[in-house]
Formats: C-alpha cells, sequence, structure tokens
C-alpha cells in the first residue's frame, strides 16, 4: 500500500508540472513575439512640442525595427502627469510607452501626490536627446540682452508675466531657476503646452519665456520674438549667434533639457530589453542625427538602468532648484 501511495504521488506530481508547463507556454509564446500588435507611444504635452516631434521621429523608427507600427498619441495636460498616468493605467505588456521632458524629474518636487512614484513605477527604455531652450521676450518691449530684461525685472518686481507650458515643466524649474539667479522677480502663467505659451508672447499677454530652440528657431529668424540667451552651458549649434545665460551676465548658470523614453516598471524584462535594443538602434542611424539637428535637438542616447539612475539624479537636482527658487509643491 505505501508503494502504491508512493507512486501515485509521483503521476500526481509530474501530472502538475505538466500542467505548470503548459500554463507557461502562452506566456513564453508572448515574450518571443513581442510586440504582436501596434506600440503606442504617449507623449504628455501638444502635438508640435519637442516631446512630440522627438516621439515621431523615434515611431519612424521603431516601426521599421520592431515589425509592428508605432502611433504617437498626444495627451496634454497637468505638465504631463496625465500622460503618465494614462501609461500605468494601461496593460503593462510592453505595448505601451510615453515620452517624457525633464518635467518627469520635476513632477515629484511639485506635486505631494502625483499618483505614482517616479522611480518604483516606471522603468527607462533610453533618453533621447537633450534640447536647448532660449529666453525670448516679445520684440515689442525694446529689450536686447538679457542684462536690460533682468533691469526691467527688478524696476517693478512681478509686473512682467513669463508663459510656460505648465506648473512643474522644464520651462518653468529653467525660467524660476534664471530669476533666482538674477534676484528678480516675475508672474508666472502656465499654459496646455509649448505652443500656447511661446503664442502668448507673440501676443503680449506674456512678455517672455524660456522656449525649446525647435519651436523657437522660425520666429526668431522672422523677428516674431528677440532672443536674449540659451540655458545651456555652451551655445546651441543651431543659434551660434546667441549668447548663453551665463555669458550674458547670470555667472555659472547652466540647465539642460532632456527628453526620454519610459515604460512602466512592470513590463516583461524579455519586452523592455527589446525596447531598449529598438531604441537604441534608432538613435544610433545616422538620418537621425541630421533630422534631430534640423529641430535643435542634440542625441544623446543613455539606455536602461542608466537612464533610470539619470532621472534619480535630476530628481535631486530639481529639489535643489524648487529650493533655491522657493517654488513650492501643491
Amino acid at each position: 500500500m505505501q508503494k502504491s501511495a508512493q507512486h501515485s504521488f509521483f503521476i500526481q506530481r509530474r501530472l502538475a508540472l505538466a500542467a505548470i508547463g503548459l500554463a507557461a507556454l502562452p506566456l513564453r509564446a508572448r515574450s518571443q513575439t513581442f510586440p504582436d500588435r501596434a506600440i503606442r507611444i504617449l507623449v504628455g504635452f501638444s502635438a508640435g512640442s519637442p516631446s512630440d516631434l522627438l516621439a515621431r521621429a523615434l515611431a519612424d523608427k521603431l516601426t521599421h525595427s520592431l515589425g509592428q507600427p508605432a502611433v504617437v498619441e498626444n495627451k496634454p495636460g497637468a505638465g504631463g502627469i496625465l500622460a503618465v498616468r494614462t501609461l500605468l493605467q494601461s496593460p503593462s505588456d510592453g505595448h505601451t510607452l510615453l515620452v517624457v521632458s525633464a518635467a518627469h524629474a520635476a513632477a515629484p518636487v511639485v506635486m505631494r501626490n502625483p499618483g505614482f512614484d517616479a522611480i518604483r513605477d516606471l522603468a527607462g527604455i533610453t533618453r533621447i536627446a537633450n534640447v536647448p531652450s532660449v529666453l525670448v521676450v516679445n520684440p515689442k518691449l525694446s529689450i536686447h540682452t538679457l542684462g536690460e530684461l533682468v533691469a526691467r525685472l527688478k524696476q517693478a518686481p512681478g509686473a512682467m508675466n513669463f508663459s510656460t507650458p505648465g506648473k512643474g515643466s522644464a520651462n518653468h524649474f529653467g525660467t524660476e531657476y534664471f530669476l533666482a539667479q538674477a534676484k528678480a522677480q516675475a508672474t508666472h502663467v502656465p499654459y496646455k503646452g509649448v505652443p500656447e505659451a511661446v503664442t502668448a508672447v507673440l501676443s503680449g499677454e506674456c512678455q517672455f519665456s524660456l522656449v525649446p530652440a525647435p519651436n523657437a528657431l522660425q520666429l526668431i529668424k522672422g523677428g516674431q520674438v528677440a532672443a536674449l540667451a540659451v540655458c545651456t552651458a555652451t551655445r546651441a549649434t543651431v543659434l551660434p549667434q546667441v549668447p548663453t545665460i551665463a555669458e550674458a551676465g547670470i555667472a555659472g548658470f547652466r540647465f539642460d533639457p532632456w527628453f526620454g523614453v519610459l515604460t512602466q516598471a512592470a513590463v516583461p524584462p524579455a519586452a523592455r530589453a527589446k525596447l531598449i535594443a529598438a531604441s537604441t538602434t534608432a538613435l544610433a542611424a545616422p538620418d537621425m542625427r541630421t533630422r534631430f539637428a534640423m529641430i535643435g535637438a542634440e542625441i544623446s542616447p543613455l539606455p536602461g538602468e542608466r537612464f533610470d539612475a539619470y532621472i534619480q539624479a535630476e530628481i535631486a537636482k530639481f529639489r535643489y532648484i524648487a529650493a533655491s527658487a522657493g517654488i513650492e509643491a501643491s
């Protein structure tokens, strides 16, 4: 009887193991065939914003390398937070990606409860590029240099308005950092996206704005806005005649806006590895460098866990800027 019971036990165990193996087959098959449908690329800002332009350039390459359509979907709102929430509500199978700006690292600083953990809930695919921003003013103000702007700001603290694509955006942090370093004051007016923030300067609703270079180039050339300085450590290749903020009088100033691709942390490692490899290959294509250069972007890939570590360092930097500029969480 004991021998028969042992035999029965081993048969049952083999059947159980076989059942587990059969149950795992669909999972293995799915990981091997990923992606098996279109890739959705969410963008937290309006069409025409740098995030949108970079996402569409990357989507073209991913469509080819992954063998499935990569479709860009704009989800503007709350400084990019709406798009993050949309990502986290999607299936965690790797078919939904999110293009973020440096504002992503500001969210934990400016929002007490953004509804997600920027480190725990999200995982890096790659940093895409750095895109310099340029401080522009309405030409009707007859302000031609950064020094003249600072002087005007100090004459009437808080009287001038500056536009941004939302509280907590990289443009917001960069401008507040500039004001803190210049010991000047202005009133923040947030908009839904970069194009709307630029339009506010053109209309005169706001007097100045820190604008991504891609959105300012044609307006500067056409004399619709006046360029005073770029925020990066070195001059922008697309605006070589425009000084840096440091060169224009705010010694040591540097602010480097960046853009990258994230997905959910719960995405299977095999799927994430495919996405990282495909994105890295896409950014290495010679025509991508040319395409990005046309809009003032400089490719700066940082794949996977290296991008995760970079974001953690950026969050720490934004906490420092918030403390320096008096930006409070809400």
